[in-house]
């Protein structure tokens, strides 16, 4: 008897795990179109989409309901990572676009203090559309702002005073750092976050080309970390 019963609940939780994947096979679409504007043609979607279904089928397999935390908050990280890993893995940033990055990132390490998009270009004399496509190709590369934010409010769920002092600092900064982007920037990257649009979704909105949409995002991404 305790077989059948130990056999029926191993069914029970593969059962749960299944239908966890099948319904939220459309959030690993959602979630690639928020990630990714347009990319070389040598690039595969499909192959993309596939690494972020296997985070999903990784975070089901993991996901703890116990835990209080909602799957797709839960998932989310995961698919993402997977998606990440696998344009790392094909590396689709031409090599004469990773030398330039290259050049960014030494002026970012000697600059002092925050820097900007139109200070990279200051300094590196690339023009404003070429550190545009740096930043978008460095975004690909890179965890976001707003994610550091998430990573670090992870810490503040264990209650203790200096992890919540910690956060709360961190999300005014992050706040602020909102309020002083430019108009547009503050737009798109308030769409993206706080409203969850995906770049085609505020490219429509805004009347600007999915590409475009993704430069902006990426240049107000940079300016808030480097704000934070």
């Amino acid at each position: 008897m305790k077989q059948v019963s130990t056999a029926y609940q191993s069914n029970a939780v593969r059962d749960r795990r299944q239908a966890l994947i099948l319904e939220h096979l459309t959030f690993v679409k959602h979630i690639l179109g928020k990630m990714i504007a347009s990319l070389p043609k040598s690039v595969d979607r499909e192959n993309l989409e596939a690494a972020g279904v296997l985070g999903l089928v990784e975070a089901a397999q993991s996901f703890d309901p116990l835990r209080g935390v909602g799957f797709k908050t839960f998932a989310y990280q995961r698919i993402r990572g997977a998606i990440y890993d696998e344009l790392r893995r094909n590396c689709p940033i031409p090599q004469s676009l990773l030398q330039k990055i290259a050049r960014l990132n030494r002026i970012l390490q000697e600059f002092q203090g925050p820097c900007t998009p139109e200070i990279l270009a200051e300094q590196s004399g690339f023009s404003a559309e070429s550190v545009e496509q740096c930043l978008e190709a460095m975004r690909m590369m890179r965890p976001s702002a707003w994610d550091d934010l998430k990573s670090k409010a992870k810490f503040a769920e264990s209650n203790r005073p200096d992890n919540l002092v910690e956060y709360k600092e961190l999300r005014e900064r992050l706040v602020a750092g909102i309020f002083s982007l430019p108009e547009q920037e503050r737009i798109v990257i308030s769409l993206y976050y706080l409203e969850d649009l995906r770049l085609k979704e505020i490219g429509e909105a805004l009347r600007l080309s999915e590409s475009r949409v993704s430069k902006i995002l990426a240049k107000a991404e940079f300016r808030l970390q480097q704000s934070i």
